[in-house]
């Protein structure tokens, strides 16, 4: 895709834009390109907001078998629906990577200890947690991000006393 996305976009207003190529409304823009790779045509799905498109995909060609089949009312709602989950999945899948737990057992009560990642581009830290049965923190230490938790790491750090395992 050689097209810029943010061109011919508007910009400033919320007025909703229904044109055969560029459909605006629900935070979304569609946006219809000519995809130079196999001669074709793609649909960039962009949120408003962003710089780049969450999602871009194949489109249909019209009739004439040249030109791009136009936008409408269903096409733009189901792409944005498809848009929204390719976001949620990616948005779970990073809090998955950030934020992991277990659960311990440690001198007869459960100890749920948690690891938040902070992705900082120059240090990256991570931030590893212990939390009691009533759900107050009883110990937290900044650490390595590239620490790995596990019930057995877990463990290793409540019994050194919440001493950072770095």
């Amino acid at each position: 895709m050689t097209e810029e996305f943010s061109e011919d976009i508007p910009q400033d207003d919320d007025a909703p834009v229904q044109e055969p190529r560029l459909w605006k409304g629900n935070g979304w823009t569609a946006r219809v390109i000519k995809n130079d790779d196999d001669e074709g045509w793609a649909v960039a799905m962009i949120k408003d907001g962003e710089p780049e498109p969450a999602l871009v995909g194949p489109w249909t060609m019209g009739r004439d078998k040249k030109n791009p089949k136009p936008l409408d009312t269903s096409a733009f709602n189901t792409l944005v629906k498809t848009a929204a989950e390719v976001l949620r999945r990616h948005e779970q899948q990073l809090h998955a990577m950030l934020h992991k737990s277990t659960t311990v057992w440690h001198e007869g009560a459960d100890i749920k200890v948690t690891l938040d990642i902070v992705p900082d581009d120059e240090h990256p830290y991570a931030l590893l947690a212990a939390i009691d049965q009533d759900g107050e923190r009883i110990a937290q230490v900044r650490t390595s991000a590239s620490f790995k938790l596990s019930p057995a790491s877990a463990t290793a750090w409540i019994e050194n006393d919440f001493r950072n395992p770095a």
